[in-house]
């Protein structure tokens, strides 16, 4: 019953969580836009594995990572370096992608990766969110098909949530023309996420 409970907790908040503009969700939506949909595929599946040692590692260095000046102080700073840094790829590769890296742009799963090691935010955001549940006594951790069913759970919202990306992609290629600056959008708002953090930090 535990392990069912731990299961649907860490699924809607992995889900919820995946909600707002990032690095992956946006990239998502690009290879859509693009009507790269096996890419995408491939690029999501990556996506969704890598959250799972990323929590894993969450759960278990929390008090660790939370007590850690270098990585709380810095965290914006390091999110707006990686947004600004792949939102301005994007904008390249969706102008006129070079041959070079053409292999890189079709490889989903392995262009995934990179960029799911490459993100900021999803370390620091299941140590907060593991925290916030075990203080409430909504989700325990203390076996192994515990644990492992609330990393399933998290990996799996994150997987459900770009599937939607990538079918929403889809209807909408569908329905307009396929201009560049169709391409560009997630580039774009990549880059001002970027800023904004950069701001955020500055302040």
């Amino acid at each position: 019953m535990i392990a069912l409970v731990n299961f649907f907790i860490s699924f809607f908040f992995s889900f919820i969580g995946t909600i707002p503009p990032g690095t992956l969700n946006l990239s998502i939506l690009q290879l859509g836009l693009e009507n790269k949909v096996a890419v995408a595929w491939r690029f999501a599946l990556a996506a969704a594995l890598i959250e799972y040692p990323y929590a894993w590692l969450a759960i278990r260095f929390e008090e660790f990572i939370t007590s850690s000046p270098v990585i709380t102080e810095n965290i914006h700073l390091i999110t707006a370096i990686v947004m600004i840094i792949i939102g301005t790829y994007n904008l390249w590769s969706a102008g006129k992608p070079a041959s070079s890296s053409s292999k890189f742009n079709n490889s989903g799963f392995r262009r995934g990766v990179l960029l799911s090691i490459l993100n900021p935010l999803a370390l620091p955001f299941w140590v907060g969110t593991t925290a916030y549940l075990k203080s409430q006594h909504w989700v325990e951790l203390n076996t192994t098909i515990a644990l492992h069913s609330y990393l399933i759970g998290i990996s799996l919202g994150t997987l459900t949530l770009f599937t939607l990306l990538i079918y929403m992609a889809k209807k909408i290629v569908s329905r307009a023309s396929q201009s560049t600056l169709l391409k560009k959008i997630p580039g774009i708002i990549l880059i001002a996420l970027g800023l904004y953090a950069f701001i955020t930090y500055l302040i």
